[in-house]
């Protein structure tokens, strides 16, 4: 594994919890290029020709194992896009862990666009953690559009956490899924603006086969001028249940956009949808403050809250 600076193990640290080489498969990527790899028994990860991407290949019954692979930006001006597919085997049961940070303390804007594609084997389960961080005060931005598609087969299940909470100054995500009979999709998206960034999350659903089931739900914060889109469409081409929320905070004079869209193509699809956006209470603040708390101090409290 290649030597990394602080700024680098700071990074990594914020968006894979990694202090040190972690257990099982991995591949971690800094400013373009590979800093370390390992497979496993169970786990095969085998790199892209044109070193853009990995391919990742999970054993069929493969359980309590998981996969890193972060991504680190530490020079200003890079722009890169990288494609990793991964192959999850049938009765599999694993953790994905993913994200990407960017410190930028230069004039150019640094770039990551992360395609995932997970094909996810009967009866599979997989638990994917994608966090995004931005720190540096150069001018260039930090920018970061990920691309996942989900391809579900019968009666497996993937749960998904994308959290986004600081220093990204442009995002585009997009997240699609294709839903098998009794396939299973959660996914738990935690969002925080503040500046004058922007955040596009985009997800759409179709829950193609008998007793298919996803839940998406999406809480965000929106402070200073920032902009937030949530545009979220389930699809229910068969008997199935389908459910996505948005709840948004929005503070000074930031702006949110939530779009609901549900589709029923069948008459035993069940779909629903929720939005709210408001300030923070009053009474909230109130109570925090009688507690000895400022008032910046209370709302930084409820927000912490709001966003676990």
């Amino acid at each position: 594994m290649l030597e990394m600076d602080e700024i680098q193990k700071r990074i990594l640290s914020e968006v894979a919890g990694l202090h040190e080489v972690p257990e099982g498969a991995y591949n971690i990527r800094a400013n373009g290029v590979s800093a370390g790899r390992a497979s496993t028994e169970n786990i095969e990860i085998i790199p892209r020709e044109d070193g853009q991407g990995l391919t990742v290949k999970i054993k069929p019954g493969t359980k309590r194992e998981s996969v890193h692979i972060p991504v680190v930006m530490t020079k200003s001006g890079i722009k890169e896009a990288v494609y990793n597919d991964f192959y999850i085997g049938e009765g599999s049961d694993v953790t994905i862990v993913a994200g990407c940070g960017i410190d930028n303390c230069g004039d150019q804007d640094s770039q990551h666009d992360g395609i995932h594609r997970f094909f996810v084997g009967k009866g599979a389960k997989v638990r994917y953690v994608e966090k995004h961080y931005g720190s540096g005060n150069g001018k260039g931005k930090r920018i970061l559009n990920p691309v996942t598609e989900v391809f579900m087969e019968e009666d497996s299940t993937a749960e998904m956490e994308m959290v986004q909470i600081k220093g990204v100054d442009d995002t585009e995500r997009t997240t699609k899924a294709e839903l098998a009979a009794g396939a299973k999709l959660v996914v738990r998206e935690r969002l925080m603006t503040h500046g004058n960034q922007r955040a596009i999350s985009i997800y759409k659903v179709n829950m193609n086969g008998e007793g298919a089931n996803a839940d998406v739900v999406s809480r965000s914060v929106a402070r200073d001028s920032s902009y937030q889109k949530f545009d979220a469409v389930l699809v229910g081409n068969a008997e199935c249940q389908g459910h996505t929320e948005c709840d948004a905070i929005i503070m000074d004079q930031g702006r949110i956009l939530a779009v609901p869209g549900l589709e029923a193509n069948n008459v035993d699809a069940a779909l629903v949808h929720e939005a709210a956006i408001g300030k923070i209470a009053g009474d909230q603040l109130i109570k925090l403050m009688t507690l000895g708390l400022t008032e910046l101090e209370a709302e930084e409290q409820i927000i912490n809250g709001f966003l676990k």
